[in-house]
């Protein structure tokens, strides 16, 4: 295939999918929102903790022209569906965020795309589905920018990934904090755990995934009692975040915890927990950074040492 049947071959492509996902509709979803507007309104109402973003971040996200971004940001804003207040930390920055009617114009907007999504995949067996997804997964990794993580994809865990995200933890924490066998016994349990009782409604588990390579790992599992085991009302549990040596510094740590937050919002919880401990500095910046506070802490015989372990909890927004 010479260079032009390759173009054309990837213009079909376009052409195909443009249409079955309905973006040359007047308005996406059939609303009254173009496919611009709506991805605004989707990185507005997925920003952590409520924090805004300044319109430069927004159009270097969306790499969209300024000019243009400012047309249609002033178009929601005249809607009140946009709000732009004064940052408290650099007062000449005004920080984006939705309004409440923008929050409410948005859900219906997101439950449609959902919906799209499920009839698209419903007609097709697991095995099809499964190479689907493969396929865009492939399709990202190769369009994606080299080095900077854009690369690697997060994909639900699939037969031996939770074998290799206890053989890694019992690895790496030997390593870096001289944990004992004692740790890798602890993780296979919360493995053997999430398998036993996994509800793929509320719970769910990634892999940081490059080239079929494993990078990182994180759970979001329903929150238990430590003794009864009974489920905590509206509260979801993260654990086995880890992200390799070689791939630290891409950021994957920080994307692995978002998945989590934005699936939690999904299944309905209103707040997620953590525990850990003390020392482990990198994965507690990355909890202060989505807004995690300390909620209890407690000294214990552990792994070979002595050790404070943390509870760290957030609330999500509604």
């Amino acid at each position: 295939m010479d260079a032009a049947d390759r173009i054309e071959t990837i213009r079909r492509f376009n052409r195909f999918y443009t249409r079955r996902i309905g973006v040359l509709n007047e308005g996406l979803l059939d609303s009254e929102f173009s496919l611009t507007e709506c991805r605004i309104l989707w990185e507005l109402a997925h920003l952590e903790n409520g924090d805004g973003l300044t319109a430069t971040d927004l159009g270097r996200l969306l790499d969209l022209d300024g000019g243009y971004l400012s047309r249609l940001l002033r178009d929601l804003k005249a809607r009140d569906l946009v709000r732009a207040t004064r940052s408290e930390v650099d007062a000449r920055q005004s920080l984006l965020r939705l309004s409440p009617a923008g929050r409410r114009a948005f859900k219906p907007l997101d439950r449609r795309s959902q919906a799209q999504v499920a009839e698209m995949l419903g007609p097709l067996s697991e095995a099809r589905q499964a190479e689907l997804l493969q396929a865009m997964q492939r399709v990202q990794r190769l369009l994606g920018e080299p080095g900077d993580g854009g690369d690697v994809v997060l994909r639900p865990h699939g037969p031996g990934d939770l074998g290799w995200v206890i053989a890694r933890h019992g690895a790496l924490y030997a390593r870096e904090y001289g944990f004992d066998l004692g740790f890798e016994a602890l993780v296979a349990r919360i493995a053997a755990d999430f398998i036993e009782r996994f509800d793929p409604a509320r719970e769910a588990c990634w892999i940081a995934d490059r080239d079929g390579e494993n990078l990182g790992s994180v759970c979001l599992v329903q929150a238990r009692e430590e003794g009864s085991q009974a489920p905590i009302e509206g509260t979801a549990q993260l654990r086995l975040l880890l992200v390799e040596p070689r791939a630290r510094g891409l950021g994957l740590g920080d994307r692995l915890v978002t998945e989590c937050h934005r699936f939690a919002r999904e299944a309905g919880y209103r707040r997620v927990r953590l525990w850990t401990n003390s020392q482990l500095d990198a994965a507690k910046h990355i909890y202060r950074k989505a807004g995690y506070q300390l909620v209890g802490t407690e000294s214990f015989r552990g792994f070979g040492q002595d050790l404070v372990g943390e509870t760290w909890e957030l609330a999500l927004p509604t």
